[in-house]
């Protein structure tokens, strides 16, 4: 992360990356429940996880920018 960068608009990508993420681990973890593998659900459960650790790294980023929209230089 730069110096540079608004941390707000940087938040907003990591929360919809996480939001894909957990989406993503969601129907991962449904397909292999529904075909029996317990390899793929548990990379589902581990997707899901990224992707939920990934949105709190956003939100944090958001409520740390004391000027959302607005670039540090």
């Amino acid at each position: 992360m730069a110096d540079d960068k608004d941390l707000a608009t940087e938040g907003g990508k990591d929360r919809v990356e996480g939001a894909g993420n957990v989406v993503g681990g969601r129907i991962r973890n449904a397909v292999g429940g529904a075909t029996g593998d317990n390899s793929e659900q548990v990379k589902g459960k581990a997707q899901e996880v990224k992707g939920k650790v990934q949105d709190a790294l956003g939100k944090a980023k958001q409520r740390l920018d004391p000027n959302p929209g607005v670039d540090d230089k």
